[in-house]
């Protein structure tokens, strides 16, 4: 009697320590605190880093899970030789068991979730020109354009000096004008992006012939510019680029709401908001 009362006890303690490991669960898969520990531990070997990684950690195993139940109604779950092909192309270094399956959880969720946004979201994501001109602004302050740019460059100028250039006819005007008032004017030829990011913030959306304002005793003018051959498929680059951008904002959003209706249940507090 000693003997079976000794041993249920053990069943029942290991029960509940089973039981206590579980942090959360989702419909009716558990997410225990080994989980976690695994998903933080991939999260730092790929440089992600947070002020508190385990509820990171959490919230990303939810919505792994999320992702899959969804991807699901779709057929679009990828095998688990297509989840392979891709833990493979990882670089991890040596993983336990645990962590090579929480890394698997999450290519899974992963390819799956890309397959349910390119079959429902994507084609019907509309592009205005608007946006495409909102992206081309965009790329050229931060990167530039293949646009050739020819420039006016004008240094050491005082300011008062600046103040009395007046708007061109010509770039050889130009030159003149600066010529006349003592300064001594650089013309060069340069793709838009080849300029050093404080040239190119001065003059990608300087209109031509038309003097920049007067900074560290520099101004500078747009001659002339022409687009490169590399210009001919940058608006279908951008527009692609604008493409995916809006299904990943509008996945983003979807993804929100198949959280609030998935039964999600957080058993231990540390995690609860």
């Amino acid at each position: 009697m000693k003997a079976l009362l000794i041993a249920g006890l053990g069943v029942f303690m290991g029960t509940s320590a089973m039981a206590a490991s579980v942090v959360a669960t989702v419909g009716t898969t558990p997410i225990t605190d080994a989980d976690i520990t695994a998903r933080v531990s991939l999260m730092n070997k790929q440089g992600r880093t947070s002020t508190d990684n385990r509820r990171v950690a959490l919230n990303s195993i939810i919505d792994d899970n999320v992702k899959v139940a969804y991807a699901a109604g779709f057929n679009a779950v990828p095998s688990d030789d297509d989840v392979t092909k891709e833990f493979k192309k990882l670089s991890l270094g040596e993983l336990t068991a645990t962590e090579a399956a929480m890394a698997k959880s999450a290519i899974r969720a992963d390819i799956a979730w890309q397959m349910v946004v390119g079959r429902t979201i994507l084609p019907s994501v509309d592009i205005s020109n608007d946006d495409i001109l909102a992206q081309r602004r965009d790329l050229a302050r931060e990167h530039g354009l293949p646009i050739e740019m020819t420039l006016i460059r004008l240094t050491d100028i005082p300011a008062d000096i600046a103040a009395r250039l007046t708007k061109p006819k010509s770039c050889d005007d130009a030159i003149k004008m600066a010529e006349n008032l003592g300064g001594v004017p650089h013309k060069f030829t340069a793709v838009q992006y080849e300029l050093a990011p404080e040239i190119r913030s001065r003059v990608t959306d300087l209109p031509k012939l038309t003097w920049s304002g007067h900074r560290d005793n520099t101004v500078f003018l747009v001659c002339d510019t022409k687009k490169t051959k590399e210009y001919g498929d940058l608006d279908k680059i951008i527009k692609q680029n604008a493409t995916f951008q809006k299904a990943l904002f509008i996945a983003d959003q979807q993804l929100k709401q198949l959280r609030r209706k998935a039964i999600i249940v957080i058993h231990d507090d540390r995690y609860k908001i």
